[in-house]
């Protein structure tokens, strides 16, 4: 008992430290993803442009992932993964500073999601080695309200120096100071916990086959929420365009966003560890009303939006990772995280660029898209349920 109480501390304490790096480094792109909608408009981006370049950021920060999710499955090199793609991913952001063009914004953009993809599928693989011993869903539900304290304070700083009169270059340049801070827990983690590994005791049978059938149904689901979902920096766009919000409201906007993300988090992973994949039809149903109230709503009605747009991100970016890790064997869920997160990012990617050219065309035709994609994916999950013990 001593021994496996021993093991749930130090587990834990690796989930905290893996938490606190990204906490910091939520603060700092995620600081950044709150202006940047509205930045690119100031350098001359349409509405297509910033559905478009959001979108194609978040293809390969999520296709790229199928690479990285292979190699480190294949090398074993988990840690110089994870820290050569936080520093692509980080540094990236204060670079933004300098840009004059909205080309070289967008590429900076890019680079940052690039970074986030290799470095997602060898972090989620360590961590769910931890998960193991505290619960799925409770540990990554965990990660990901530090993750979204993060995500929120980030925001609430930029805010700050807009509210200052800073301005966006004084704004992007301000987040090199979590970057660093980010960068120097995730060494001191790597330094503590060498092989991450040995958190998951218990041998589970290795897979030397494909995945398996239950894996491509839920991926199935996924990628239609994925499709159906706005991504910020078009609803912050739209903010400003309308002028639901001034501009040092829309980082405000965010940071409500991703507070009830970190809260929806704990809650769905509880809830998850109890009744399993029912969480996240639950999670789909509240999340499928945000697009009406978003772009139809005046200031409260989108506050209202916003709080639903980060319940339904709380429940994508925690529990479904958990559901991976309960599905795939020790040895191959880098690989499993890299196909999952590629299909979630190819859809993102379709579907951010079809409601980017939608909201320049007819913004009701961008919400029944939105709408009726989200709500596509529960008979999948209900499949799911039936085919499995998730």
């Amino acid at each position: 008992m001593a021994r496996e109480d021993t093991s749930k501390k130090s587990a834990f304490k690796f989930i905290i430290l893996l938490g606190a790096v990204s906490l910091l480094a939520d603060m700092t792109y995620e600081g950044a993803r709150s202006i940047t909608g509205q930045y690119l408009a100031i350098l001359g981006a349409s509405g297509t442009v910033v559905g478009i370049v959001a979108g194609f950021g978040e293809l390969l920060g999520y296709a790229l992932r199928l690479v990285s999710g292979y190699i480190s499955d294949n090398t074993g090199r988990y840690w110089l993964i994870t820290i050569f793609g936080y520093t692509v991913n980080l540094l990236a952001v204060p670079l933004l500073a300098l840009a004059g063009r909205w080309e070289i914004a967008a590429a900076l953009m890019i680079s940052e999601r690039i970074g986030k993809a290799i470095r997602t599928p060898s972090r989620d693989a360590m961590l769910s080695h931890a998960t193991k011993e505290i619960g799925r869903g409770w540990g990554f539900g965990l990660h990901e309200a530090m993750d979204q304290i993060g995500a929120m304070l980030g925001p609430l700083i930029v805010a700050a120096v807009l509210y200052i009169k800073g301005g966006y270059k004084t704004s992007f340049g301000i987040l090199l100071i979590p970057a660093i801070l980010a960068l120097s827990v995730l060494l001191v983690a790597r330094h503590l916990y060498p092989r991450p590994r040995d958190l998951e005791p218990e041998a589970v049978p290795l897979e030397t086959k494909g995945f398996p059938r239950v894996f491509w149904i839920y991926l199935a689901a996924i990628a239609l929420i994925a499709a159906g979902y706005v991504d910020f920096p078009l609803i912050a766009y739209h903010f400003k365009k309308v002028s639901i919000a001034s501009d040092n409201w829309i980082p405000i906007f965010y940071a409500i966003a991703m507070g009830v993300d970190a809260l929806a988090a704990l809650v769905f992973g509880r809830l998850f560890d109890r009744i399993g994949v029912l969480t996240l039809i639950f999670a789909a149903l509240i999340s499928s009303i945000f697009a009406p109230l978003v772009f139809l709503g005046g200031f409260y009605p989108a506050i209202i939006g916003i709080a639903l747009w980060g319940i339904g991100m709380g429940a994508q970016e925690s529990i479904m990772r958990a559901a991976i890790a309960n599905m795939i064997s020790i040895n191959k869920r880098g690989s499993a995280y890299g196909v999952f997160n590629a299909g979630y990012g190819i859809f993102w990617f379709l579907g951010s660029a079809l409601m980017g050219i939608l909201y320049d065309i007819s913004i009701p035709a961008l919400i029944a898209f939105s709408v009726i994609a989200q709500l596509a994916s529960i008979p999948f999950f209900m499949m799911v349920k039936r085919t499995s013990k998730y």
